[in-house]
């Protein structure tokens, strides 16, 4: 698995669209063990998890220490606030010394985009990016992808629209990428304010209202 789908997972945009059906249809059978009685599994028995936030976060953190939890890891929960990290110690620095205690993965969130790459090139440890700055959080689109696809059947074909705040919203960046690589179409909508510079350039159609009719490209247009 690890080789299919590379070291570590810090967003979709890299990710082949054989990698993300694999992760979805591998994620797909794991839904059911938060049904169990017993909600536990040993897919990772024996594996150290470091979840090392460096930004403020409960249910993203709580999530991930659930399912760690879940498929049977150890986890251990650093945060910014209290750590070494407030005496000066750098990002490596920190990850390399919770290395040292032959750690297996570390999820990572921070507030600079490409902190995860940044880790994930210097340590032998997977990483899995749960948030870095305005750039990715290909967790949470992940399980949107998970939950389109169940709700609809597919996600080739379906038109998708994305409505906000674009500009900020690393989930949105991840959303693009996989439901474009999955044969979506997807429309973004939001105020001028909030819309990144020349989007349109990953392959989206953009509105400037919500009901979609101002838009920038032909095939954002409504159907009649």
């Amino acid at each position: 698995m690890t080789a299919v789908l590379g070291k570590d997972l810090v967003g979709l945009e890299h990710l082949s669209p054989e990698q993300i059906r694999l992760i979805l249809d591998t994620a797909e059978p794991f839904k059911e063990v938060s049904e169990r009685p017993i909600k536990k599994v040993p897919a990772l028995r024996g594996k150290t998890i470091v979840n090392l936030f460096f930004e403020a976060s409960t249910r993203t953190r709580i999530s991930f220490e659930f399912a760690e939890k879940r498929l049977s890891a150890d986890t251990v929960n650093v945060a910014a606030s209290g750590s070494s990290v407030q005496k000066g110690e750098t990002l490596v620095d920190t990850a390399k010394n919770l290395e040292a205690m032959r750690i297996d993965m570390v999820v990572i969130r921070h507030p600079s985009s490409g902190a995860a790459q940044f880790l994930g090139d210097r340590i032998r440890s997977n990483v899995v990016n749960a948030g870095d700055g305005q750039h990715e959080h290909p967790t949470q689109a992940l399980l949107d992808l998970l939950t389109i696809r169940d709700r609809h059947g597919k996600i080739a074909g379906l038109k998708v629209c994305l409505v906000g705040d674009i500009l900020h919203s690393r989930v949105a960046r991840s959303n693009i990428w996989g439901l474009l690589k999955l044969g979506a179409e997807v429309g973004v909508c939001g105020p001028d304010t909030l819309m990144p510079r020349g989007i349109e350039q990953l392959g989206v159609c953009r509105s400037s209202d919500s009901s979609g009719r101002r838009a920038s490209s032909p095939s954002c247009t409504p159907d009649p």
